[in-house]
């Protein structure tokens, strides 16, 4: 059984429809979750082509199967075997070093996991103990580009089950910080689906803020190529009913930058198909609250 499939029996998994997913349902959970809210939104300034583990950082506690998302910035995703200028997609090597050349094509071996056909996350199921994972963007021959994460080490505690870890009152610290890496490792249900990955509805927001997306079911592809069962994103910002920012990610990138003035938005993510714009799966909606604005 998909290990995805596998958490979803056991768990409350969110729906897989266009619903958005709520904030946590405990007032501890939703302090938790919201202490973490600025890091998983802050533009980053500092690079500007680089790929990163959205949901994982570096020393995080997690059970298998866990979630990994992956962001790219600065160029965009297209499918293996798709040449197109800019673009590439995703590797992960687990347990294992960067590659000595950037001439040669990436193995298929359980070191170097492959995204070829422009995924957006992966469910990796390893067993307990540390283990080190590196996001690796890669061109349609599997050639490393220079764009590669840090390398991090996770460490597996053991089996995913339906329950979520618990959050004591006691000792707030310790016990948020073990809730939430696991939680942002949660995979999500089975299905077919495109979601705000970094953000739940109705979370409180500082501005500028980023929005990572997710799809399952289909892959990214950049216009100018095409391929089976993909498209790219589009996202409006609605304020009122009203448009105030309009992004069609074409280029084939997976997260966006919105710069809003404080109040009450609606987000709709879209998934289209690349010739002719039609919705591939139903749009995302989700309400965001912006409550202050950071000058940068």
């Amino acid at each position: 059984m998909h290990p995805t499939r596998f958490v979803c029996l056991l768990a409350a998994c969110l729906a897989t429809s266009a619903e958005a997913a709520p904030l946590p349902r405990t007032d501890a959970e939703r302090a938790c979750w919201q202490r973490y809210t600025r890091e998983r939104t802050r533009l980053d300034l500092k690079e500007l082509t680089a790929v990163s583990f959205t949901n994982l950082r570096n020393g995080y506690r997690v059970r298998s199967p866990f979630l990994v998302e992956f962001g790219i910035k600065g160029m965009g995703v297209v499918p293996a075997g798709k040449a197109l200028q800019g673009t590439g997609h995703h590797h992960i090597l687990v347990n294992t070093r960067m590659p000595p050349s950037v001439s040669e094509n990436l193995p298929f071996n359980d070191g170097h996991r492959h995204f070829g056909k422009g995924q957006t996350f992966a469910v990796l199921d390893l067993p307990p103990g540390k283990h080190t994972l590196r996001l690796l963007f890669a061109d349609h021959e599997h050639r490393p580009y220079f764009v590669f994460s840090p390398e991090i080490s996770v460490e597996v505690t053991g089996k995913r089950s339906a329950e979520p870890l618990k959050i004591d009152p006691a000792s707030f610290e310790a016990s948020c910080a073990s809730w939430y890496q696991d939680e942002v490792a949660r995979p999500r249900g089975p299905g077919e689906w495109v979601t705000v990955t970094n953000v739940r509805d109705g979370e409180a927001l500082v501005s500028p803020f980023t929005l990572q997306f997710g799809v399952e079911g289909f892959g990214v592809c950049a216009k100018g190529q095409t391929a089976d069962r993909t498209g790219h994103f589009m996202l409006d910002v609605l304020r009122d009913g009203r448009v105030v920012q309009a992004l069609d990610l074409s280029n084939g990138a997976t997260q966006a930058n919105v710069f809003v003035p404080a109040g009450s938005y609606q987000i709709r993510l879209r998934f289209v198909d690349g010739k002719t714009q039609r919705d591939l799966l139903p749009p995302h909606e989700q309400g965001v609250v912006v409550t202050a604005q950071e000058r940068l």
